[in-house]
């Protein structure tokens, strides 16, 4: 393996990683906030409990968040570092913004949250809560501008004298088709695994022996978890399938590997839901299709004609050249092929749809099994409340291999490859050592993670307490951690 594919290794193991993290500090900001704002409201003690018990969760899982997302910056510049030079006018810009204002919101109100019980009052305590998720969508939008703009470059013009791409229209980049798409997606699919991980929880205490005059508490907790769950499973469908259109229009080779189809076709292609075939998806000895659906995802129409890979590899031959190097300028965008992994593309998209649908299903389950008293009781159960949280989970994943896999051999699409991004003067033996360094640091951090978000799951929802009023408390004594 040379550096460029190590270098791709590490950088999709500390991705994927941090990752984890993402989605359910997204959506348990929400769900937080919401228990919150429901004890203003009504004053039930069950809320505030859960508040404070989902809120610790919450805690936990944004500080390991932090901690692993710090790196992702610091790979631009170890191994990226001709990417970095070259697209940092544009690609940097989001990013510092996101730092600077979106993170910090995040972090000082969260801070204030945790620290200013009874001593901040009650509606801006809950208010800092919604800060913190609105900075937690302001962090995504920024992250995602600048990921979209690699998908489909805007905003930008290339200057000869100094060989790199410059932005000339921020707001073409923050308005970019792609990211008008990709971050409603993103978001309702990070809802999805917090709502099933709110959902998992309560279900596993409302099925514990002894739940007692908890079973309530708990019941509304698995059913709040389930309705945000199959909610945002709804928007996680639509935006999807404006994604796949938009992605059609400006990545077709991303859309035809998701597919595995090499010959165009024009009308009615199916899309097939399982395929035995070959390796690399050019021959097919058994499939299970759906007549027209990959039509109707890629355009709209179920007789819409949609391009396949040999096509669309000579266009692209012919736009960026397949044998020799003219410019200065091809010679970003040179590649002996165009045609993304074939296996990898076509079963994470799949992977990806399959877990996000069965994590829909299961919570329309709970639903109906938990309705008015009922506490189901069945071993099946178990299984559920352990994979639930972990399907859209691991769908949001496959979901950005996905995405990441089958932009290759770009780095910026149309304009820089991957191969001509890497770090020049970094050996394979440097990146081999970050690689294995960081992944058994964040193989600790994983342990920790685990044994600190069971432990404090198993201990429940602690014991109401009535709040102390602000106005009775001593105005020099110090901010208290609630936990």
């Amino acid at each position: 393996m040379d550096a460029v594919d190590i270098a791709r290794w590490q950088f999709a193991i500390v991705t994927v990683y941090h990752y984890f993290f993402v989605p359910v500090t997204i959506g348990l900001s929400v769900i937080v906030a919401g228990f919150e704002t429901a004890w203003l409201r009504n004053r039930n003690p069950e809320m505030l409990r859960l508040t404070k018990f989902f809120g610790k969760l919450f805690t936990i899982n944004f500080a390991l968040g932090l901690v692993t997302g710090i790196v992702q910056e610091f790979q631009f510049g170890m191994n990226w570092s001709d990417y970095s030079r070259f697209v940092g006018d544009i690609f940097g810009a989001p990013l510092a913004i996101e730092a600077l204002l979106a993170f910090f919101l995040e972090s000082t109100f969260l801070g204030l949250w945790i620290f200013g019980w009874d001593k901040l009052p009650p509606k801006l305590h809950a208010a800092c809560m919604w800060l913190v998720a609105v900075g937690t969508l302001l962090s995504a939008y920024f992250i995602l501008a600048a990921n979209s703009w690699m998908q489909h470059p805007v905003g930008y013009r290339f200057n000869p004298a100094t060989g790199r791409a410059e932005l000339n229209d921020f707001v073409a980049v923050l308005t970019n088709k792609v990211q008008l798409v990709t971050f409603p997606h993103t978001i309702t699919s990070a809802y999805m695994v917090g709502g099933a991980f709110v959902m998992a929880v309560g279900l596993w205490h409302l099925r514990k022996p002894g739940v007692g005059t908890n079973a309530g508490m708990y019941r509304k907790a698995t059913r709040i978890g389930a309705w945000f769950t199959l909610v945002a499973a709804l928007g996680v469908v639509v935006s999807g399938d404006l994604q796949g259109k938009i992605m059609t229009e400006v990545q077709p080779m991303k859309m035809a590997a998701a597919e595995a189809l090499y010959n165009s076709e024009a009308s009615n292609a199916p899309f097939s839901l399982f395929t035995v075939g070959s390796l690399d998806g050019s021959q097919e000895k058994f499939s299970v299709k759906v007549p027209g659906l990959l039509s109707f995802l890629a355009t709209g129409r179920f007789d819409g004609s949609v391009e396949g890979i040999n096509e669309i590899k000579a266009t692209y031959e012919k736009q960026y050249g397949a044998d020799t190097m003219n410019s200065s300028a091809q010679s970003r965008v040179f590649s002996k092929s165009y045609t993304p992994t074939i296996p990898l593309t076509y079963w994470t998209f799949r992977i990806m749809i399959g877990l996000g649908m069965v994590g829909a299903l299961i919570a329309i389950a709970v639903l109906w099994y938990t309705r008015g008293d009922r506490i189901p009781r069945h071993r099946l159960w178990l299984w559920a409340v352990l994979a639930t949280p972990l399907l859209p989970l691991f769908a949001n994943s496959f979901g950005w291999i996905f995405t990441e896999a089958g932009r290759q051999p770009w780095l910026v699409f149309g304009v820089m490859t991957t191969a001509t991004g890497v770090s020049p003067n970094v050996s394979a033996g440097e990146v081999w050592t970050s690689l294995i360094t960081l992944t058994l640091l964040y193989a600790v951090l994983a342990v920790i993670e685990t044994k600190l978000l069971l432990r404090f799951i198993a201990a429940g929802a602690p014991e109401f307490e009535e709040p102390v009023d602000p106005a009775d408390r001593d105005e020099n004594a110090p901010l208290v951690f609630a936990y």
